[in-house]
């Protein structure tokens, strides 16, 4: 199943407009609180209702606002799993589960179908209990099938995990991915949490003020997100401000360095590295600094430095293993930025 989306919506001071497209793959909306991700799962969904645009899934129009067209909720065949579940909480795991399976009229091949989900879904010996007496766990696999049993076009998944521990999230993004196999259909995932949609999904939207600031395979977006925005949300640490001192040379403001660099740009406003990237000894871009403080991580060292001479300006974060970092620790490091890894970045699109 494929969609494609092209909408616009106005909520008082904020704008969402959003164009993309996805086909048999899971599509993660990758951005932070507020920046209309949810409205536009709830505009697919019929939930909400576009100002101007156009969805489509799989050939079927779905809304289409120059055609007047606007499919209500239950005829667009869409399945939204919402972020605290919405279950019925005066009714049962089995009865909940049977409301998903309405349109399918054979009542015996309805309960039959009804069965076989909660069995695959490890619900059958929860049947008669109610929403309040599940774990977090259970209630999203109960969600989970009574989208599932109501054979939807297309999934959406409105920030799954949100509630749940981390422990019960890594357990949990198993069974969903399994799920999301089974379902062999396209999925969108809503989520501001770059490990986990790294994990679930096959491409990615960067979203930022009600619009994809960047768009593609989940490995590219995190080698090149184009913008500050896109870096940030990918897990970038150390992001500053440059300036543009010849070519491809800039001056880092933020960092108090300058830098050599590949492929310089006129859009390019900002420079980042990811922590991991910063490399002590020989190098591209070698800088003494001297060390202002480290964080031990549970498996890791962070280990912040400023440039010797750089007085009043942010430390670049280092991550690394501790054993390495007993091997250099000191008060003074050269440190290496390698202008393969550097990231020639955007400021925000929408300002």
């Amino acid at each position: 199943m494929s969609i494609s989306v092209d909408i616009e919506k106005k909520l008082g001071s904020f704008s969402l407009k959003v164009k993309f497209e996805a086909d048999n793959e899971t599509l993660a909306l990758l951005g932070a609180s507020g920046c209309g991700k949810s409205m536009t799962l709830k505009c697919i969904a019929g939930i909400e209702k576009p100002d101007k645009g156009c969805i489509v899934v799989d050939g079927i129009t779905l809304f289409d606002s120059e055609k007047k067209i606007n499919l209500s909720p239950q005829e667009r065949h869409v399945g939204l799993m919402f972020q605290n579940y919405a279950l019925f909480p005066n009714m049962t795991v089995l009865q909940n589960i049977r409301t998903g399976a309405k349109r399918e009229k054979d009542k015996d091949k309805r309960e039959r179908f009804v069965q076989q989900v909660m069995d695959s879904f490890g619900l059958a010996e929860l049947a008669d209990h109610y929403p309040h007496q599940l774990s977090g766990g259970q209630q999203q696999r109960v969600a989970l099938a009574r989208i599932l049993v109501s054979d939807p076009h297309i999934l959406l998944l409105d920030e799954p995990f949100s509630a749940l521990d981390s422990h019960l999230r890594f357990r949990l993004e198993q069974e969903v991915r399994s799920v999301i196999r089974s379902f062999g259909k396209t999925v969108l995932l809503v989520s501001h949490d770059r490990d986990e949609v790294y994990r679930m999904a096959d491409s990615i939207a960067v979203m930022n003020d009600g619009r994809i600031e960047a768009c593609g395979e989940k490995k590219a977006v995190f080698a090149v997100p184009g913008t500050k925005t896109g870096a940030m949300l990918t897990g970038c640490k150390n992001i500053s401000r440059i300036d543009r001192t010849g070519q491809n040379r800039v001056y880092a403001a933020d960092w108090g360095i300058e830098l050599s660099v590949n492929a310089l740009t006129d859009a390019a406003t900002y420079v980042g590295i990811r922590m991991h990237d910063v490399c002590p000894g020989t190098g591209d871009n070698l800088t003494l600094c001297k060390v202002v403080e480290v964080i031990e991580n549970p498996f890791s060292v962070t280990v912040l430095l400023r440039p010797d001479g750089a007085e009043n300006t942010v430390p670049i974060g280092w991550e690394t293993e501790k054993e390495i970092w007993k091997k250099y620790q000191a008060d003074e490091l050269y440190m290496s930025l390698p202008m393969n890894s550097l990231l020639l970045l955007e400021g925000d699109k929408n300002a």
